[in-house]
């Protein structure tokens, strides 16, 4: 069974810390080709508030998704409640020009001069390199003079607590983090019932003292919505074939009377490499469900039942056709 409350720990080797839950908020700038449904103002703005009002002190948020729009958002949430919660962690990312994919040392200053001032703040807690296997010169993404050396020198000059890698491929990851002094990382889709694509990445991660964050649990939000509700695997349209490894955790769940979001959530809570789990959340309601999920009691003969069944570990997103929007 996953932890019932939300006791925050130390992220990494950092003064920070955490909830072992944190609420992601991509969904919350409005990517329809991304999620394939749409988020409005005021639905944004009232998840937001259930966020800010509740047990944990974790947001997670992206310079580029909803091109600016998620950061706006909870940037105007910020100063509608007179200022962030006390105590309240916030992890954003700088990112590559999302018309030209530039991303070197210039962009990324860039990135996050833009984060702060849509934010309203004057440091980040928890910055991160974000997916540099899309900028159009990976060299200039990652190399010591550009975007990954600017992200150091960031930390350097106080303008991040801590910094961190937040990308999709495990091959681009992992060189990465053998080389660089990271306090975190964020994986995602990549460690969930059906997929343990980022274990061995985790595995480095923790042995180098990294925080591992995973996100995206539900698989891009199947596991949560369900398989007939909800026909979409890792953000791309899916077929029977490909929904068949969720429709068997489905039905392990429907014996147990647990709710396969609960499962999944707790997949990810109960492994010790596991220091906070990132859920995407787009309206009120799953806030509170979230949590409930987290404490769900799930026996012991039903995880016998997940772990026994097969599970990949090719990279789910491989042939995704990524969409900003």
């Amino acid at each position: 069974m996953a932890p019932t409350n939300m006791n925050n720990v130390r992220l990494g080797r950092t003064n920070l810390f955490v909830s072992p839950i944190c609420f992601g908020t991509s969904g919350l700038g409005d990517m329809p080709d991304t999620y394939g449904y749409k988020v409005e103002v005021d639905r944004a703005m009232a998840t937001l508030n259930a966020i800010f009002d509740g047990p944990t002190n974790f947001i997670d948020t992206s310079r580029i998704y909803g091109m600016g729009r998620s950061e706006a958002r909870i940037g105007a949430a910020i100063r509608e409640r007179g200022g962030l919660p006390k105590g309240f962690v916030v992890s954003t990312k700088l990112d590559r020009d999302p018309e030209t994919n530039v991303f070197n040392a210039g962009q990324a200053r860039r990135s996050l001069e833009q984060s702060l001032k849509t934010l309203g703040l004057d440091h980040i807690d928890l910055l991160h390199l974000h997916d540099p296997e899309h900028a159009v010169s990976i060299t200039d993404a990652t190399s010591r003079e550009g975007a990954l050396g600017e992200l150091f020198r960031m930390r350097e000059e106080g303008l991040a607590k801590a910094v961190g890698i937040a990308a999709g491929r495990v091959d681009i990851m992992t060189p990465l983090l053998r080389d660089w002094d990271f306090d975190a990382l964020i994986t995602h889709n990549r460690f969930t019932l059906p997929n343990r694509n980022a274990g061995p990445m985790m595995d480095l991660a923790v042995a180098k003292g990294i925080a591992v964050l995973n996100a995206a649990p539900y698989a891009g939000g199947v596991l949560a919505k369900g398989s007939g509700a909800f026909r979409r695997y890792v953000y791309q349209e899916a077929t029977d074939e490909t929904l068949s490894p969720i429709r068997r955790i489905e039905e392990i769940c429907e014996r147990h009377n647990v709710p396969p979001g609960a499962a999944a959530l707790q997949f990810s809570m109960r492994d010790p490499r596991v220091l906070s789990t990132v859920c995407g959340v787009s309206k009120p309601e799953r806030v509170a469900e979230t949590l409930q999920w987290a404490s769900f009691p799930i026996p012991d003969a039903m995880w016998a039942e997940l772990d026994a069944l097969p599970f990949a570990a090719d990279d789910p997103e491989a042939t995704r056709d990524y969409k900003l929007g």
